[in-house]
């Protein structure tokens, strides 16, 4: 009859072994049941760290939240204006890629931003005028400048504005720069501003 014996060199070091190994499996945590797992969670700390410190220093930097994208805002000259990502700061419209970065992180300089103006601007920063090819940022619209050149930004059909505010001088302007008020600082100044000459011999004034 043919014997079985267990491997081993014949000197019980099989046993031996088997004790070895149920002594190593018995030490072993439940974080590290095995030199793999003991390598993982080593792994998952670390990376924890990393984030954790990540964290900390934008935390310190004060580096800007994530935003959905620009938000309009009203200015306190009660203009459109853009919203920074402080979510306080509201410039004006026409402060938008102007080359100075007004907002604290410069995110109204912005490269996505500002590269194929005023395509890549959002709707509320532009306003058009009478010539479709012209346009101007949405606060210097009805603001009694000549922005566009030919009135449109002032001037109906194309923008209904509000009438001369108490600052201005309703009359039909020589200067150009100007459309259908003058600022009372340009009243009686002995230059002629209106065509009517009204600047120099009605209007009060200031």
């Amino acid at each position: 009859m043919n014997k079985v014996f267990p491997q081993g060199d014949g000197t019980g070091n099989a046993a031996a072994r088997t004790k070895t190994l149920s002594r190593g499996e018995a030490d072993c945590s439940p974080l590290c049941c095995s030199r793999r797992g003991a390598c993982l969670s080593a792994s998952l700390l670390l990376l924890l760290a990393t984030l954790a410190a990540l964290v900390a220093l934008a935390i310190i930097l004060g580096l800007p939240p994530r935003t959905p994208g620009a938000q309009a805002c009203v200015t306190r000259t009660n203009r459109t204006g853009f919203l920074c990502h402080d979510r306080r700061s509201c410039i004006p419209a026409s402060g938008v890629c102007d080359g100075i970065r007004t907002c604290t992180h410069g995110e109204d300089e912005d490269e996505a931003l500002c590269r194929d103006a005023p395509r890549s601007l959002p709707g509320f920063l532009v306003a058009r005028c009478g010539d479709p090819a012209s346009w101007i940022y949405s606060d210097q619209k009805c603001d009694g400048t000549n922005h566009c050149g030919d009135c449109s930004d002032e001037l109906s059909p194309v923008s209904a504005c509000p009438p001369c505010g108490p600052g201005w001088w309703r009359c039909p302007p020589t200067v150009f720069k100007y459309c259908s008020c003058i600022p009372r600082s340009l009243c009686r100044d002995h230059v002629q501003h209106c065509s009517d000459w009204s600047d120099e011999y009605s209007c009060p004034g200031l």
